[in-house]
């Protein structure tokens, strides 16, 4: 007796954007991704090939932008990608935090535990220190206070 065993199923990037309608996601095609949008939050999904997809970072829809999330060390902030920033509400973490979920499920993706746990931001200005990243910091005797 053999046992054979079955393949699993290799999903293609259009059954995976079907699969999200049952979720409750609206799906729009941009050039070779798409976007999907469900209660004021979006994410772009772009095809890989091979039935693989790459899932932008989801965030708040501010003015037609996807607005990224940054931690103010105080604050969360939304910033989109024309610059504006307008501070982030419960709700809206909540809101965000349960797409990005859904998102993942519905695309038949892995969630990662600590993505589970809450919502994540990609900046942290934890601080007000001016110059910190700069590659050379200003001496004692350079600052303009000092020459004066």
């Amino acid at each position: 007796m053999f046992f054979r065993n079955e393949k699993p199923h290799e999903w293609t990037f259009e059954e995976r954007l079907a699969n999200l309608k049952q979720f409750g996601f609206e799906v729009q095609r941009q050039g070779a991704g798409a976007l999907v949008t469900r209660d004021g939050c979006g994410a772009m999904v772009e095809d890989l090939g091979g039935g693989k997809v790459k899932v932008g970072k989801a965030g708040v829809l501010v003015g037609g932008e996807i607005a990224s999330l940054v931690h103010g060390g105080y604050q969360m902030f939304l910033r989109t990608p024309s610059g504006k920033e307008i501070p982030a509400l419960a709700d809206q973490l909540k809101t965000l935090h349960a797409f990005d979920e859904d998102l993942r499920e519905g695309l038949g993706l892995t969630s990662l535990y600590n993505l589970s746990l809450g919502t994540t931001a990609d900046d942290h200005l934890y601080d007000r220190v001016e110059e910190r990243d700069a590659p050379r910091h200003p001496r004692p005797w350079e600052t303009k206070a000092a020459q004066s």
